[in-house]
């Protein structure tokens, strides 16, 4: 139950809070015109990580779905490249798409649980954005996620979280994500 509420609290904050704070800064008058997330992307790359167990990548896959609350897809090489040793169709990567209730559960997450957790954050650069509105956020060990226990890892391995807006430049998308809780640091010029 208290699921539930977490999520349509970070919801209704948006709606109650975030919106008119966006109107003032952005100084835009239509509440359609302004930024949101529209869905976040969690990628795990697990070429190597193949390459040195035997091609059982079962642990990462249920890490995933644990971390995501849904399951992953297994993503595939296009082509051949001789220089990575990578052949057509072998598995590259795995990853989970979220939007509606999962996207907004995940987001409170993040920002409640999962950094605070990072060893020796000094909070998110805002060079990561894209140019298009688009956030990503890597992580070096899954385990900073609560519903990883530290005593079943067998390897660690990196995520990377993608959060696309639909903010048409970064300075919408940086003043939506800064109004949501995430713990930008300040640039020294």
């Amino acid at each position: 139950m208290a699921k539930e509420e977490t999520i349509l609290n970070l919801a209704d904050r948006y709606k109650t809070e975030i919106i008119p704070k966006l109107k003032e800064v952005l100084k835009k008058d239509n509440t359609l015109s302004l930024p949101k997330v529209s869905k976040i992307t969690i990628n795990a790359g697990i070429g190597s990580y193949i390459k040195s167990h035997n091609k059982d990548y079962s642990n990462i896959v249920e890490n995933l779905t644990s971390i995501a609350g849904q399951k992953p897809v297994i993503t595939r090489s296009k082509k051949s490249i001789s220089n990575f040793k990578l052949r057509e169709n072998d598995v590259v990567g795995i990853m989970v798409t979220l939007r509606g209730k999962k996207m907004y559960e995940f987001l409170n997450k993040l920002i409640n649980v999962v950094f605070p957790r990072v060893r020796d954050f000094r909070g998110l650069s805002p060079k990561s954005f894209d140019g298009n509105g688009n956030y990503s956020i890597g992580f070096k060990e899954h385990t900073v996620f609560p519903e990883i226990s530290p005593d079943d890892v067998i390897k660690l391995h990196g995520l990377q979280v993608s959060i696309c807006t639909t903010a048409e430049n970064n300075e919408e998308a940086f003043e939506l994500l800064k109004l949501m809780g995430f713990p930008f640091k300040k640039l020294t010029n």
